[in-house]
C-alpha cells in the first residue's frame, strides 16, 4: 500500500505538534504522567509573581504557579498553584513569596506540623514576606536588621499618635491647658486669700482665736458663779426628785375620775341637770313660763291700774288685758310656737 506524500506530511506535522506539546510542559516542569494536585492561596502582594514561577519545598521544586487571578477592586490576589504529585501537606503549612531580583520569585511553602493534611483544592496559609533586603539585612547583620525592624515599629507609632491627635484632639489640649492656666491662677488668688486669713495680726482665724480666748477668759472670771449655778441645779433635782410623784399622780388620777362621773351623771338623764339639759318638756315649760311671765309684765306696765286700783271718785277700770306680748317684745324666744 501507497502512502500519499500529503497524509505523510500530516503524520509529521501531528507529531512535531505534540513533541513540541510535551517538550514545551518539560521545559516548564509539568509532569504529563503523574496525577496533579490543585492548591489555592490568597496574598494582598504577589510581589512580581507570574504563572509557571516554581513552588518550592525544603529547597525542592514539587510544582508552579498556574494563575492568578484578582478580584475587582485588585485588594486580593488568588494564586492557583499546580503540584506534580499528590504530597502530604500539613494544613498548618504556610505559603510564602520569595522575590528574587536575579531570578523568578518562588513560592516557599513551610511544613507545619498537624497531623491533617492538604485535599485537592484546599487552601494554603500564607503570610507576607519579609523581602529580599529583610533577608539579606538579617543574614549580614543581625543589629541593623533590628534596627531597622525598629525604625518601622516607631514610624508605625508616630503615624498611630498622628491619627489620635486629630485637630479636635488638639484643640481640646490645648482648651485643657488654657484651663489649668485659670486654675494655676484662681489658686494663686485662693493661696492669697488664704494667707490673708491665716494672718497672725488681721487675719480672720487670728480675731477668730482671739474671740475663743476672751470668751474663755470670761468663763473663767465668772467661774465661781457657774459653779454656784451648777450646784443650785442639783439642789434642785435633789428637791424634784425627793417629791412624792407616785401619790401626786394618783391623787390627780382620782380628781380626774371624779370629774369624769360629775360629768357623767350631769350628761345623764337620772339627776336634775341631766333633765334640765336633756329634757324637752321641761325646756317648754320654762318657755311657757317665761312667756306667760312676760304678758304679765307687760300688762302690768300698759294697766297698772287693774293692780293697783287708787279710785277717788270710784271710778272702776274697764280696760281690757293683754292677750300677747307687746311688740317691742317681738323678737323674744318665748314667742316662738312649741
Amino acid at each position: 500500500m501507497k502512502i500519499s506524500n500529503e497524509t505523510k506530511v500530516g503524520a509529521i506535522a501531528v507529531l512535531s505538534i505534540l513533541l513540541f506539546i510535551l517538550g514545551f510542559n518539560f521545559l516548564k516542569g509539568n509532569n504529563l504522567w503523574n496525577k496533579k494536585m490543585i492548591l489555592y492561596a490568597k496574598y494582598n502582594n504577589v510581589e512580581g509573581l507570574t504563572n509557571s514561577n516554581p513552588v518550592m519545598i525544603n529547597g525542592l521544586k514539587i510544582g508552579s504557579v498556574k494563575d492568578i487571578s484578582n478580584d475587582m477592586d485588585m485588594k486580593s490576589l488568588l494564586v492557583t498553584i499546580e503540584l506534580n504529585q499528590k504530597i502530604n501537606i500539613p494544613i498548618n503549612s504556610i505559603a510564602l513569596i520569595i522575590p528574587n531580583p536575579l531570578g523568578n520569585t518562588k513560592i516557599e511553602i513551610k511544613l507545619g506540623d498537624s497531623p491533617v493534611y492538604l485535599k485537592n483544592k484546599d487552601s494554603l496559609i500564607t503570610k507576607a514576606s519579609k523581602g529580599l533586603l529583610d533577608n539579606v539585612l538579617q543574614n549580614v547583620d543581625p543589629l541593623l536588621f533590628e534596627v531597622k525592624n525598629s525604625v518601622k515599629s516607631l514610624d508605625s507609632l508616630i503615624g498611630n499618635i498622628n491619627t489620635i491627635f486629630d485637630n479636635h484632639t488638639k484643640d481640646n489640649i490645648s482648651a485643657t491647658v488654657d484651663n489649668l492656666n485659670k486654675l494655676s491662677a484662681s489658686l494663686l488668688i485662693s493661696s492669697s486669700s488664704i494667707e490673708k486669713i491665716l494672718n497672725n495680726q488681721t487675719g480672720s482665724v487670728a480675731k477668730t482665736i482671739n474671740n475663743i480666748e476672751s470668751v474663755t477668759s470670761n468663763l473663767s472670771r465668772n467661774n465661781n458663779k457657774i459653779n454656784s449655778l451648777i450646784s443650785n441645779l442639783d439642789k434642785s433635782a435633789y428637791n424634784f426628785s425627793a417629791l412624792d410623784l407616785q401619790s401626786t399622780l394618783h391623787t390627780i388620777d382620782s380628781t380626774i375620775k371624779t370629774l369624769q362621773l360629775a360629768f357623767s351623771n350631769t350628761n345623764g338623764k337620772g339627776g336634775s341637770l341631766g333633765l334640765f339639759l336633756n329634757d324637752p318638756a321641761l325646756y317648754r315649760n320654762l318657755t311657757a313660763t317665761s312667756n306667760k311671765l312676760n304678758l304679765l309684765l307687760d300688762d302690768v306696765r300698759v294697766h297698772p291700774k287693774r293692780y293697783i286700783s287708787v279710785s277717788v271718785f270710784g271710778k272702776s277700770n274697764k280696760e281690757k288685758s293683754l292677750n300677747i306680748p307687746l311688740p317691742d317684745s317681738v323678737n323674744a324666744p318665748y314667742l316662738i310656737q312649741q
